[in-house]
């Protein structure tokens, strides 16, 4: 039965991070849009998560909007030397909440700033282009990327990034600027990125997988309890499922991050803890 040896942390734009990071997009109010139910326990599941040990932290100014960069100000202000935030433009929230683009070059630094604003900070570790809607189909534009390396070599911007885009938009955008990491949706239940973490592994760029329990708005957490494997593979080793899922990630590629998201502090430490959960060969097998 052979153990799976992996890193705990790894470089992100010249910053060590531990791999279990943390999505902040849940402690806004229902459909990520509004404050939160409990602005208080939203509070402690961020002061919590650095306690543990999380130092990437993955925002943006659309979640709420501005409610969960503040929510982060607010909990973490002054921020630990060691603290990577990240965020991501290219989208925009309506006065319903619809989900709206907002990927012109003006509205890029436009997003860049209101992110500087709301969280405090005069230059956000990595910023992500968002690929939102259909224009592009994940593929980002070079004005776009032009727009966000003005910013980085202004000094506002650390690194870019790029989110859900596709395996073409990835060898696109390397053309125009140096990618600091890739995030798309990536999880034991849905694998549809699997060619785009094969490449990433090749380059040696950070994959950061979002939804990495599978989307909470499909159904995510109960169709990974109700999968054979993963359940199984989980009281082996008296895990949870969620655990096994997140463990599965990391042993995927070394230099997997993960922002699994919550709004409780106790599913927060069942997260966290997964870090310390080694799979054999015989779970990753089948697990498959």
């Amino acid at each position: 039965m052979n153990t799976i040896e992996r890193v705990d942390e790894t470089d992100l734009g010249g910053r060590r991070v531990r791999r279990m990071g943390f999505g902040a997009m849940q402690l806004a109010g229902p459909g990520v849009f509004g404050p939160p139910r409990d602005r208080e326990a939203a509070i402690a599941v961020l002061r919590r998560a650095v306690e543990l040990g999380v130092n990437h932290i993955d925002t943006s100014q659309y979640y709420g909007p501005t409610v969960v960069n503040e929510l982060i100000r607010d909990a973490l202000y002054p921020y630990p030397d060691d603290l990577a935030l990240v965020t991501k433009v290219g989208a925009r929230r309506d006065e319903e909440g619809r989900w709206l683009q907002a990927n012109s070059p003006a509205e890029l630094q436009a997003g860049v700033e209101d992110n500087l604003r709301t969280l405090r900070v005069e230059r956000v570790h990595v910023v992500n282009l968002r690929i939102v809607g259909v224009e592009g189909s994940g593929v980002p534009r070079p004005d776009q990327l032009a727009a966000l390396e003005e910013l980085r070599r202004a000094g506002t911007i650390g690194h870019i990034g790029v989110s859900n885009v596709t395996l073409e938009g990835l060898e696109i955008a390397l053309e125009h600027v140096e990618v600091a990491e890739v995030q798309n949706a990536y999880s034991v239940l849905d694998r549809a990125n699997e060619p785009l973490v094969d490449r990433c592994a090749e380059l040696g760029i950070p994959f950061v997988a979002y939804f990495p329990l599978g989307s909470a708005f499909t159904g995510g957490p109960a169709r990974l309890a109700a999968a054979p494997a993963v359940p199984a593979v989980a009281q082996r080793h008296g895990a949870t499922p969620a655990q096994v899922a997140l463990a599965w990630l990391l042993a995927r590629y070394d230099r997997m991050l993960l922002i699994p998201g919550t709004q409780s502090v106790a599913h927060l430490e069942e997260n966290v803890a997964a870090a310390d959960l080694t799979l054999t060969g015989d779970d990753l097998e089948w697990i498959g």
